[in-house]
């Protein structure tokens, strides 16, 4: 009976350092942070929130100043990863996906590996660092794990031939893999392999979960455009994903799928990651389809979904770029192609204000840090915009040094500096406060 004390407790204490604290950065993130690192998708945590602090607080006086860029990445929306000096990303030139590693001092390029030549478009996927391993997903379904040194490819697994994935449109995979202890999970959409988890060291494959046929007529089959996080929901450790027919939540140990939430879904494109607070998720998406809460219970060992609200899409909605949680409210932006800065109440679903008009024009990429929100607009406008319920507070902007099209990639801070990935470009901003 100790030892099953023990092992709760110190199970209890590990896992209150992967959740935000009450919409507030994690334990996780103040380390990651610390150490100038920015390790996956959205943060350690995926919630975009970022400890980093002694940042600048206004633009309107002082822009953030270019470190330096680097041109020649490739095609793609990836985004990028820091940890431990290195900056990784994925882009690709001449018909071949590339893994690339950069200095972060200078973006003088360490290594890069060819990892994909049958993917027909750049990738949308972010690479994810764990340890002395770093893991990208290609347009095509390719997943491949590289040592971060040599930059040798240690194991791949396709999507297609090993897991008969499939995604519910033609715009190609675009999840980030997550590391969860010793596996990572990802998302080939398959019928019999919606979700998966393999070791992560060698490949092996741990577990499918299985998505059943009728969870509701929104929507089509396959994975969606989201990425997946972790939710400790009725005192169990939950993955939860927006896929093709909606959001869903899978056992972290036995790969069972759990409960579905069909509603969310359309039938073009599921893409923002869903926000985890305790038992309750926000999900939205765009295509006019709109947000809501929901509620998951235990029922008799069984999770039963309650909808708490729905928001219609001219409500609000977020077609890509995300959402971030800070304290009790929500802010991104609203509107199908569209970056409205808005806040929200998220437990009653009741606007604090917006949607406004910002700075910059189609969707918008958000990040929080250091009491203010970060808003890049797909027309490469950059927006300052002080995280608060009470008013709506634009604390400055500017306009990236280069725009190659849609500037969709997310942004990522790091050691103080501003990362913005635009195609076969990235540029490094200065953005700590001097005084």
């Amino acid at each position: 009976m100790r030892c099953i004390v023990i092992s709760i407790v110190i199970s209890a204490l590990l896992t209150s350092n992967l959740f935000s604290r009450n919409g507030e950065p994690s334990l996780l993130a103040e380390k990651e942070a610390a150490k100038g690192n920015w390790s996956t998708w959205r943060g350690p945590n995926r919630d975009g929130l970022s400890a980093e602090t002694g940042l600048l607080s206004s633009w309107q006086e002082h822009e953030p100043k270019l470190t330096w860029k680097i041109k020649g990445l490739g095609d793609g929306f990836s985004s990028v990863a820091v940890s431990e000096g290195r900056i990784y990303t994925m882009g690709q030139r001449d018909g071949v996906t590339k893994m690339i590693a950069l200095s972060t001092k200078t973006g003088t390029k360490i290594w890069e590996v060819d990892v994909d030549s049958e993917a027909n478009d750049g990738p949308n996927s972010t690479p994810s660092v764990d340890e002395d391993r770093v893991y990208g997903l290609t347009h095509a379904g390719q997943l491949v794990c590289i040592n971060t040194t040599s930059g040798s490819i240690l194991w791949k697994k396709h999507f297609l031939t090993d897991f008969k994935g499939k995604m519910e449109s033609g715009w190609g995979y675009s999840e980030s893999p997550i590391i969860d202890g010793g596996n990572l999970i990802c998302t080939p959409g398959g019928n019999s392999a919606v979700m998966v988890a393999l070791n992560k060291k060698t490949g092996e494959h741990l577990w499918s979960a299985e998505m059943p046929t009728a969870i509701g007529d929104r929507g089509h089959d396959g994975a969606g455009y989201s990425s997946i996080v972790i939710g400790q929901i009725t005192g169990r450790k939950q993955y939860v994903q927006l896929t093709g027919r909606g959001v869903i939540g899978v056992d972290s140990e036995s790969g069972d799928l759990l409960w579905t939430y069909n509603r969310i879904a359309n039938g073009v494109a599921n893409i923002p990651t869903p926000i985890v607070k305790g038992d309750y998720i926000f999900c939205s998406t765009g295509y006019g389809t709109g947000a809501a809460l929901i509620q998951i219970h235990d029922r008799n060992g069984k999770c039963e979904v309650e909808e708490k609200y729905f928001l219609k899409g001219n409500e609000l909605q977020n077609h890509h770029g995300g959402m971030v949680l800070v304290a009790d409210y929500i802010y991104c932006g609203n509107g199908h192609n569209q970056g409205y800065p808005i806040c929200l109440n998220m437990m009653s679903g009741e606007y604090a204000w917006g949607p406004v008009r910002g700075p910059g024009t189609g969707s918008a990429a958000i990040l929080y840090a250091d009491g203010h929100l970060y808003f890049r607009y797909e027309s490469g406008d950059m927006a300052l915009i002080e995280a608060t319920p009470g008013e709506y507070k634009l604390k400055g902007t500017f306009k990236t040094d280069e725009i190659n099209g849609k500037s969709w990639p997310h942004p990522v801070i790091a050691d103080k500096k501003l990362y913005l990935r635009d195609q076969g470009t990235l540029m490094v901003y200065n953005i700590a406060n001097a005084k």
